[in-house]
């Protein structure tokens, strides 16, 4: 479709049910906020040190669900408030009522809390977490689902399953912490559910960086804001193949990243790129 000014647009009839604003959205269990094209959930109950309930895993499985069709997302940012990203499932409000389900029900949880970590790693926008204090449990796979992580010299993660009786393999852990930190390392955290403190997580690669707690935030929303900046449709497509050359040998994954490379060859912020460079400018991304 082509608008009066020459320039290319979308038809009205796309638009209805694969675009949406979430700028105005108004989450329940959490905090969102969109400002400049970039999405912060926080993660709210400080008194507890954020734990999840069965409320809070559904709403983020389905915001992230929303995220694939934001018009005006670009880059989301996730923390804790109150000094902790997020102690894990809560004790009294998850923990304990499993506890004697049957095993129908059981699975029910486990796949909504897998379908989470599926909304994060689906939702095509990069997802920056900040992670200061308590990162444990649900918290950490959270952190790890992620793009990005920044941490701080104080936080502490853990991947506590066995602690609690389950085995290490919860939320896709025993898949994605390996490509991560390493084989070796990831099987130190999920058998012994030790804590990853913030230096030794810069070292081993979980965290990107690490950041005073003060400007951990900003440095968070910093980072996200410049991925804002670039091209988001190529974005999403290099989160698109990075998660699915995971299970591709290396000649289906060159042959993939051809056709995936040629699609990004045409779109407008290819061209604008090339314009850019010849007037010697810095691109100005609009995502198509």
């Amino acid at each position: 479709m082509t608008n009066d000014d020459g320039t290319r647009g979308i038809d009205p009839a796309l638009l209805a049910g694969n675009r949406r604003s979430l700028a105005g959205h108004v989450a329940r269990h959490v905090r969102f906020e969109v400002a400049a094209r970039v999405a912060t959930i926080t993660l709210d109950r400080p008194e507890r040190k954020n734990p999840l309930t069965f409320e809070s895993y559904a709403e983020l499985r389905d915001l992230f669900g929303m995220l694939r069709q934001a018009e005006d997302v670009s880059a989301v940012v996730v923390t804790g408030a109150g000094g902790n990203f997020c102690s894990g499932g809560d004790v009294h409000e998850i923990i304990g009522p499993l506890i004697g389900l049957p095993v129908p029900e059981l699975l029910m949880f486990t796949r909504m809390t897998g379908d989470l970590v599926k909304a994060m790693r689906a939702c095509p926008q990069p997802i920056v977490a900040a992670v200061d204090g308590v990162c444990a449990g649900a918290g950490a796979i959270v952190a790890m689902a992620s793009d990005l992580r920044i941490g701080t010299a104080r936080s502490r993660t853990a991947f506590l399953f066995n602690r609690v009786g389950l085995a290490g393999c919860d939320m896709g852990a025993c898949a994605m912490l390996p490509r991560i930190v390493g084989q070796g390392r990831a099987s130190e955290l999920l058998y012994t559910g030790r804590s990853l403190g913030g230096e030794e997580g810069e070292r081993w690669g979980f965290f990107n960086r690490l950041e005073a707690p003060e400007a951990l935030l900003p440095a968070a929303q910093a980072m996200a804001h410049d991925l804002a900046q670039g091209p988001s449709f190529a974005n999403g497509i290099t989160k698109t193949m990075l998660h699915q050359e995971w299970s591709m040998s290396i000649d289906q994954a060159i042959e993939a990243e051809a056709q995936a490379q040629a699609i990004c060859m045409l779109t407008e912020d290819f061209a604008r790129a090339y314009r850019a460079f010849a007037a010697r400018q810095k691109p100005v991304f609009e995502g198509n």
